[in-house]
């Protein structure tokens, strides 16, 4: 098998002496001219504790490719720290950057005619960027979580990001001390790795390791760990092989493949933010994956894993109790997986689980039995109604109810809405719209965990729903329905809601319904204005200019 296919197009070929003498400028030799050439795409940066390390991974993965007959050469592709920037306007640009991480490794690898690709991704949007790339350049391609964080401590809790953000709305409500509440933000973090929860850094890390495109137990291994260094210097070897087998993603991304991330995510409580992510992935590949499939296996799959933000756990707690592949041979036992789907180990998922241990529900309590799950089905619900004719994303896990109904409150903006909360306007009972939010009314669609940790800090968190043409964070936990379709920019039922108006939210109808006449919102429609864009130049700019609709998963590259 030829291991080189691409990489000698600029190699071999003697009309391309400028290329080669580049390459021997950075001191490859003869014989590693004859090599496969390994891109390495690294998300590593300075600025936050989920990608921090990233670089320092790359440089044990580059060694062993190294070391066993292949070219590793490393190169970078941006991040934006969703923790970061949540609520303030750099958070548009957080979505945003799935399309740019994927369009940078895509032009590196293709433009340089690497053989194969290794993504080390940290924080939310840097995996399912590493994953479109992969599924569009269709060459041996492997994905190293870069991991999870460990949990901070302050006064005997444990800590973790969300813990920073809520810690606001306790302040606001005169809750804690300006003291505590500067000792939880500063130990919210100890170090490097991602978010510590099933946010969508994990949920992303597990749909990815279920699907096959990274080894078993990269999901679940932390970020500051022997084992973590170990997954590193094993990838050389199951890159070797990807390509002497000449195995791609597209022999492994299948529509069963797709599934089994679906099934795993929703059984382990994962972000809603995987639906849009899913859905642009599977599209890298060809394959069609839809909202309705998320629905569909939700209702048949059980929440059985009791993981923050909405339980008690961390990821940190199940590496130390047996890791995700635990789980994944748990559901394969019960039926819920399909076995015979490929992986990046060049084994079936039922052959990677072969060997795993068997979990133990008297050893722990993350996980909890199919027969006596946390909730019967699946906390991801599809809702369509008058509200959201092309579907909205919720988040039920069973704790919040499964009804609610109220009166609107309508802000313009998760900014107006903190200023409400400050003022008090907010009543138990409210139905809170955040709206022009969207995917181009933002534009890039940010996150709107800095309202919802505000509403629970401030202990509303049971007592209002809110709704959003937003996305949430997987931090986010609460009364919650997302990804409103239209979006109010683009003239959404959403735009015409008024403070005051009835809405009814049904998770269990899969409902969303505005309470108001036919002729009534006819009026309202011929009177509604598209607002003038927020922004006319940049990457924001050509992002709304090409950006679907949140259904269709947010691309841009669909014409």
């Amino acid at each position: 098998m030829e291991l080189n296919k691409h990489s000698k197009t600029v190699t071999q070929d003697p009309t391309q002496p400028a290329a080669q003498a580049m390459l021997y400028g950075i001191g490859l030799t003869d014989k590693q001219l004859t090599q496969p050439f390994i891109g390495i795409a690294s998300m590593g940066y300075d600025g936050n504790t989920c990608n921090m390390h990233l670089n320092h991974l790359a440089t044990y993965i580059k060694a062993e490719i190294n070391s066993s007959e292949m070219v590793g050469l490393i190169f970078n592709t941006i991040g934006i720290s969703d923790g970061i920037t949540n609520g303030t306007d750099g958070m548009r640009y957080s979505l945003v950057s799935r399309e740019i991480i994927a369009d940078s490794i895509e032009s590196v690898v293709d433009g340089h005619y690497y053989d194969a690709v290794i993504a080390i991704p940290g924080c939310d949007k840097n995996m399912p960027g590493s994953i479109i790339a992969m599924g569009r350049l269709n060459r041996p391609s492997i994905m190293v979580y870069g991991g999870t964080i460990a949990p901070g401590k302050y006064q005997g809790k444990d800590l973790n990001i969300v813990s920073a953000f809520e810690a606001l709305g306790e302040k606001i409500a005169g809750k804690i001390s300006e003291e505590d509440f500067k000792g939880i933000i500063k130990n919210s973090c100890p170090g490097a790795g991602a978010c510590g929860g099933m946010y969508t850094a994990n949920t992303m890390a597990i749909a990815i390791e279920a699907l096959g495109m990274s080894l078993p137990y990269s999901s679940s291994n932390p970020a500051i760990s022997h084992e973590k260094i170990e997954e590193c210097k094993q990838v050389a070897s199951y890159i070797k092989l990807l390509l002497e087998k000449n195995i791609c993603p597209k022999d492994i991304m299948t529509f069963k493949a797709f599934e089994n991330a679906i099934t795993t995510l929703i059984a382990l409580g994962g972000s809603t933010n995987a639906v849009l992510h899913i859905i642009a992935m599977a599209k890298s590949v060809g394959i069609t994956i839809t909202q309705d499939d998320f629905q569909r296996i939700s209702n048949k799959t059980p929440l059985i894993a009791d993981f923050k933000p909405g339980g008690n756990y961390l990821m940190q707690n199940l590496h130390e109790k047996g890791g995700v592949p635990m789980v994944l041979k748990y559901l394969l036992a019960k039926k819920m997986l399909h076995g015979d789907c490929l992986t990046v180990t060049g084994k079936t998922v039922a052959e990677n689980l072969k060997n795993i241990i068997d979990i133990d529900f008297e050893d722990q309590n993350i996980i909890k039995p199919i027969e006596n799950p946390i909730k019967k089905t699946g906390h991801l619900q599809i809702l369509y109604g008058n509200l959201a004719k092309n579907g909205s994303v919720a988040k039920i896990t069973g704790k919040e109810g499964e009804k609610f109904s109220g009166p609107a409150k309508v802000f313009n903006g998760e900014k107006e809405l903190i200023k409400g909360i400050e003022n008090k306007i907010i009543k138990a009972g409210d139905v809170i719209v955040i709206r022009y939010v969207g995917p181009k009314g933002g534009p890039g669609m940010p996150e709107m965990l800095k309202p919802t940790s505000a509403i629970i800090g401030a202990g509303l968190g049971k007592s209002v729903a809110l709704i959003t043409d937003g996305r949430f964070s997987g931090g986010t936990h609460g009364f919650v329905v997302g990804h409103i379709s239209p979006e109010a920019y683009d003239g959404g039922t959403i735009a015409l809601v008024k403070d005051g108006d009835h809405i009814e939210i049904n998770a269990i109808n899969n409902t969303i319904h505005l309470a108001v006449t036919g002729e009534e919102l006819k009026k309202r429609r011929e009177q509604f204005k598209q607002p003038k864009p927020k922004v006319t130049k940049g990457v924001l700019y050509k992002y709304q200019k090409l950006v679907t609709d949140a259904s269709k998963g947010c691309i841009t590259d669909e014409f």
